[in-house]
């Protein structure tokens, strides 16, 4: 699989559907089919410009203006995603604070922090490093809108299942929540893995 294929099946991958789909579930519940893939895809125009950001300014993002080390973004967003595991396998409260459905910037909400997070970023870093930005640009750009598609078809089919079997959805979000839960901690441990590699190879 070329770099192509896999920048675009990394920010797929982070932003998987089905996890995406239990942290904005209280937003799937309230609003309706159409306003919620609006708001989706404005979150998703808006977390596409910061992709891009971090996919061509690269690393000296974090070296010149943030005046810290890539690699320590990655570690810490590994430890962030650790505790957001925990929390999900302990069912210890929400994960991340739900949304209010009456606020005025549901999308930036949604793009902050659903959408951009440690995971996407460093993968939008890692993109840029990966391609000329062009094609960093479109294998993004690719990832997002399947993802932003999947999660808006599974709007559609909540709001079906909804009316006719609604213990079925309960149960579909306890499932999903465990293998949410399993799926973020072992992305953790691999991102700090993956920074802590990064920075023996510099020594």
């Amino acid at each position: 699989m070329d770099s192509f294929l896999k920048s675009s099946l990394l920010i797929f991958v982070l932003l998987n559907p089905f996890i995406m789909s239990i942290y904005l579930i209280q937003l799937i519940r309230v609003v309706d089919f159409k306003t919620f893939s609006v708001l989706l895809i404005r979150a998703g125009l808006i977390s596409y410009a910061v992709f891009l950001l971090f996919a061509w300014a690269g690393e000296l993002i974090f070296d010149d203006v943030m005046q810290i080390r890539f690699l320590a973004f990655m570690i810490f967003g590994g430890i962030t995603f650790l505790v957001i595991g925990v929390r999900l396998i302990l069912g210890v409260g929400p994960p991340v604070e739900s949304i209010n459905p009456q606020s005025k910037e549901i999308a930036g909400a949604i793009a902050m922090p659903f959408i951009v997070g440690p995971g996407t970023i460093s993968a939008s870093v890692l993109a840029g490093s990966q391609l000329n930005p062009v094609k960093a640009s479109f294998s993004i750009g690719l990832g997002l809108v399947c993802a932003i598609a999947s999660i808006i078809l599974l709007k559609k089919l909540h709001d079906w299942v909804q009316t006719r079997h609604e213990r079925y959805v309960e149960r579909y979000v306890e499932i999903a929540g465990r293998v949410t839960a399993l799926f973020t901690g072992s992305f953790a441990v691999d991102m700090i893995l993956k920074g802590i590699e990064r920075w023996r190879l510099l020594l």
